[in-house]
C-alpha cells in the first residue's frame, strides 16, 4: 500500500516517531463502529501539522472528559485494544486511557469495549510521546504501560524505538510522584534497552527486587493476549519492567 509522507519529515517533527502509517480502508464493521462510538469514546484530539500530531494548546481534562475524578492508566501502543478493554472491564473504578495511531486498531478496541459494557475507557488517535508531552496534564496518570511495543529490530531502524534515551522525561511528566510506568517486552535487546535507559533516568526509579541483572515479575493485571501467546510459542521469553516515579523535587 502506498504511504503517508513520514510522519517524522523536517516540516512535520524534529524526532522520528515510533510508527509508519500506510493508508488503507477499514472494514465495514470497523466503519460502522467509528461513526457510531467514536462520539462516545474517542477524544478529538486538536492537530499540529502532522495527522497524529498535538496541538501545543490542546488539553485533555480527566475530570472533564471521564465525568469523575478517578485514578488514571494510559496504555502506550494499545493495539486492538485486548489488554486495555479487559483491564477496564474488570476495574470500573478506575479510568483508562488508549494511545494509538493506528485507526483500525482503536475501532477494534471501541467494539470490543462497547460489548462489554465498557464505559470507563477512552482513545485518543496521537503519536504518544506528544499525548504524554501535552496533552495530559502534569502529574494525571497513576500509571503507564508501554506494552510489546514495536521493537524496530533492525539496527538502521533502532532510533524508531519508543523507549530510548529521553523518555523517561516525557513519561515522568504525565505521571503523579508515586505513580508506576509498566513496560513488557519479547525482545531480549529491547528489554536490556528498556532497563539500561529508565535505570538512568533520575525520574525514576525501580519498583521491582533484585540485582543489576533482574527483571520485574509479570503484571498480573496485565491480561494474555493473542500477541504475547504468540512470541512465547516461538520461544521468546517476556520481560516486565516496573519503575516508580520519584517524587518531584
Amino acid at each position: 500500500m502506498p504511504e503517508e509522507p513520514a510522519d517524522d519529515a523536517p516540516s512535520f517533527r524534529k524526532q522520528p516517531v515510533s510508527f509508519v502509517r500506510r493508508s488503507g480502508r477499514m472494514s465495514d464493521a470497523q466503519e460502522r463502529a467509528w461513526s457510531e462510538l467514536a462520539p462516545r469514546y474517542a477524544f478529538d484530539v486538536p492537530r499540529d501539522v502532522a495527522s497524529t500530531s498535538v496541538h501545543p494548546d490542546a488539553r485533555l481534562i480527566p475530570a472533564e472528559v471521564y465525568g469523575r475524578t478517578a485514578p488514571l492508566v494510559v496504555e502506550i501502543g494499545s493495539g486492538q485494544g485486548h489488554a486495555i478493554v479487559s483491564a477496564a472491564a474488570a476495574r470500573p473504578d478506575v479510568d483508562f486511557l488508549a494511545v494509538e495511531v493506528f485507526r483500525a486498531g482503536l475501532a477494534r478496541t471501541m467494539l470490543d469495549a462497547d460489548r462489554a459494557g465498557v464505559r470507563n475507557l477512552r482513545l485518543v488517535e496521537a503519536n504518544a510521546p506528544e499525548v504524554l508531552e501535552r496533552l495530559l496534564p502534569e502529574g494525571a496518570a497513576d500509571e503507564v504501560w508501554v506494552f510489546f511495543p514495536d521493537p524496530w529490530h533492525k539496527s538502521r531502524h533502532n532510533k524508531r524505538r519508543l523507549v530510548k534515551e529521553g523518555f523517561g522525561a516525557t513519561a515522568a511528566r504525565a505521571l503523579r510522584d508515586g505513580g508506576l510506568l509498566r513496560l513488557a517486552t519479547d525482545w531480549e535487546d529491547y528489554a536490556l534497552q528498556m532497563r539500561e535507559v529508565l535505570d538512568a533516568e533520575p525520574e525514576f526509579e525501580r519498583a521491582f527486587d533484585g540485582g543489576e541483572d533482574a527483571w520485574a515479575p509479570r503484571f498480573d493485571g496485565r491480561a494474555m493476549t493473542a500477541f504475547e501467546r504468540k512470541g512465547i510459542a516461538k520461544g521468546r521469553e517476556i520481560r516486565d519492567l516496573t519503575y516508580r516515579r520519584v517524587a518531584r523535587g
